[in-house]
């Protein structure tokens, strides 16, 4: 017999607007808690010093997390001038410093570039593992780390405020890109020293702060047994991704790991909304998520399907 598996059956999205010093795996375990959810999880790590949004999917809706990791972002931070750190936030230890105080024009004139594909280093001091251990930890164990370049996209780049000590940024950007390596570079750029002492994630995706929930509206809306309404749809994750109606018949098709016949108009209208080599289509009953599917010869195939109700 299978074991019951603990907890509800609560699924969906929050766009969880993480306070300064979580973690995010912390931030997964308060809300599964919050909802007495099955599963959980957090689709892109934000460092405990950084704020913002947390897209955490919940129940069915972790079935959709590898969609939202390469979804786009967009943070606001703010780079103070006169010390590089090890770990190139407030945090770190303080490796070297400068008199140096970009102004206004030095500033504007960086910028371009570090706007479209570029090469970036990560951070010692980051997740990304090298011969099997993450590199922060080796940092943290006093071992030297240097990561290789890899290219990153910065869709752009703006200079919102300029302090006599600090400079305040917003960007951009595409998947693996390190804010904390972008004020490092920016800095090196002008002859300076610099690193994040501000960082908050504005936008993932189509998670926006618009619709961010704090953890004490959420501990509220769970005291008045509303938690619910802190949910957003599964579907949520899957804005970029065309969706077709089904009917029922097909749904049970699918569920079943069946694929299903397209009609010619349907293969035609997906096809032209699909970009690339793209071919994943969610499949939709009565305005249900049925299933995440493949097109591919003029038939869906179920790829991931879901059990809402």
């Amino acid at each position: 017999m299978a074991r019951k598996r603990k907890g509800q059956a609560v699924n969906g999205w929050v766009c969880f607007d993480k306070p300064l010093g979580m973690g995010s795996t912390q931030a997964v375990g308060k809300l599964r808690w919050l909802y007495d959810a099955q599963k959980a999880g957090h689709a892109g790590t934000l460092d405990p010093l950084a704020t913002g949004i947390l897209p955490i999917a919940l129940g069915e809706a972790t079935k959709t997390v590898a969609f939202m990791m390469d979804a786009a972002k967009s943070y606001r931070f703010t780079v103070a001038w006169g010390e590089t750190t090890t770990t190139l936030d407030r945090e770190g230890a303080v490796t070297e410093t400068s008199d140096v105080r970009p102004t206004r024009d030095a500033i504007e004139a960086a910028i371009p570039a570090f706007i479209g594909e570029i090469l970036q280093a990560p951070p010692a001091y980051s997740a990304i593992k090298v011969d099997g251990e993450r590199a922060y930890d080796l940092a943290r164990a006093g071992e030297a780390v240097e990561l290789a370049p890899r290219p990153v996209r910065i869709d752009a780049l703006r200079l919102v405020e300029v302090e006599p000590d600090a400079a305040t940024f917003e960007v951009d950007c595409g998947k693996g890109t390190y804010v904390r390596s972008l004020a490092r570079d920016l800095a090196a750029a002008l002859g300076a020293c610099g690193h994040v002492s501000v960082l908050r994630r504005t936008r993932v995706g189509s998670f926006t702060e618009a619709s961010a929930i704090s953890l004490e509206t959420l501990e509220d809306l769970r005291h008045k047994a509303r938690a619910l309404e802190g949910l957003l749809p599964v579907e949520t994750a899957l804005d970029d991704i065309p969706a077709l109606a089904i009917t029922e018949d097909d749904a049970l098709l699918l569920v079943q790991g069946r694929s299903i016949v397209l009609l010619p108009r349907d293969v035609e209208t997906l096809s032209a909304r699909l970009s690339g080599d793209a071919r994943t289509v969610s499949a939709m009953a009565n305005g249900r998520l049925t299933a995440l599917c493949e097109m591919r010869a003029g038939r869906l195939n179920p790829v991931r399907v879901f059990n809402l109700t």
